[in-house]
């Protein structure tokens, strides 16, 4: 059990390929999987490692994440010792405009982590979706004697998922010799899941080392220049795993939960992926219902048809409407007779009687928040 490490999960990530989802939230509250949210998988991954200590560095646009977390009660970290800490980012007027990377956010709650009693340090990002098992990683990280380690999957479909992601350069020994960014043109590539295993003392001086330079760090960047001087070594994690930073990747991650094996992995190993409970009433299917390969959480009213799609919590499907390879989150309402194809419909949106939507399944179709069409 990680007792003796602190987990930071750092939401400073690129939405520029799904700002349509984030206009008023960051990826890490994103809905998924009918009832969970982004960030759910590496919250419970950490927890399940008995990681005690979290804190989670934020962007703007959180509202919804604290709304999500709360005391984190649901991951068993409202604790009277350590727990969950929500850490909002510095506002100065004077540089909000000047971009610059998130080094500045750990400085910013540099105390958080000075003063946590753990000795190891445990960062990830949010829009990973995995099962991994941190304990694992940790124990090899010892085992090699590592200064740093970090995560990461061998993909053979690189030049299609993870854009822009960075890829890890191995050497025989599974150092890492060398960083790069994904774009595009190989196939096969070892991906940075962009989580680092490191003492406490050693992140406080790569940001005191970064901010004493005075240059726009990111800390994947700062810890990339360390390669020569520090021993980074690689976890290889084999399971599934799958990066949600543009539409096209949340759409797909949501159909693969439609996948047996891959929902077993994920869902139902030995390490419990865990969420903010709701209590809803059971589902409700009309005689009229056609459900075909489907995900549907609680608390909906289903009288269409519905085919390889995702419903979440109390969504009203009337009769005669038809759904399929779409994604219809919570309080959604489909109209008789409308007809869904490879959509994307956020919180609250009423389709209208005999409307017809449909995308592409590369570039589904979606739908703002609460809009009526």
């Amino acid at each position: 059990m990680l007792k003796n490490c602190q987990g930071i999960i750092n939401l400073s990530e690129n939405e520029y390929n799904i700002k349509k989802l984030v206009n008023d939230r960051p990826i890490a509250s994103i809905p998924i999987a009918g009832r969970y949210r982004v960030i759910d998988f590496v919250l419970s991954n950490m927890v399940n490692a008995g990681i005690q200590n979290v804190g989670i560095f934020t962007d703007y646009n959180h509202r919804s994440l604290l709304d999500h977390t709360n005391n984190g009660k649901a991951w068993d970290l409202d604790r009277k010792i350590d727990g969950l800490f929500i850490f909002s980012p510095n506002f100065n007027p004077l540089t909000s405009s000047v971009p610059r990377g998130d080094i500045h956010n750990f400085y910013s709650n540099l105390d958080y982590i000075r003063l946590s009693k753990q000795e190891y340090v445990l960062i990830s990002c949010s829009y990973m979706i995995a099962n991994i098992d941190f304990r694992a990683m940790y124990q090899n990280h010892i085992k090699d004697g590592a200064d740093i380690s970090i995560a990461y999957t061998s993909v053979h479909n690189a030049d299609t998922d993870f854009e822009r992601c960075y890829l890890l350069n191995l050497g025989k020994t599974g150092r890492v010799v060398s960083v790069g960014v994904n774009m595009g043109h190989r196939k096969s590539a070892d991906v940075s899941m962009e989580v680092y295993l490191m003492k406490k003392e050693l992140l406080l001086d790569i940001i005191m080392d970064s901010i004493a330079k005075g240059e726009n760090f990111y800390l994947n960047d700062a810890i990339n220049q360390c390669i020569n001087t520090l021993k980074i070594t690689a976890y290889n994690h084999k399971g599934y795993v799958k990066c949600i930073n543009s539409i096209e990747k949340y759409f797909e991650a949501n159909m693969d939960f439609l996948n047996t094996e891959i929902s077993e992995e994920i869902f139902y190993s030995e390490r419990k992926i865990y969420t903010k409970v709701k209590d809803e009433s059971p589902t409700f299917y009309s005689k009229d219902a056609k459900i075909d390969n489907s995900l549907i959480a609680n608390g909906c009213i289903i009288e269409g048809e519905i085919k390889n799609s995702v419903i979440f919590r109390r969504v009203h499907v009337e009769k005669g409407a038809k759904i399929e390879n779409s994604i219809i989150m919570q309080n959604g309402l489909i109209k008789s007779n409308a007809n869904l194809q490879n959509v994307i419909l956020d919180k609250g949106v009423v389709i209208s009687e005999n409307k017809e939507l449909k995308g592409d399944k590369k570039v589904p179709l979606v739908i703002d928040k609460n809009r009526t069409i």
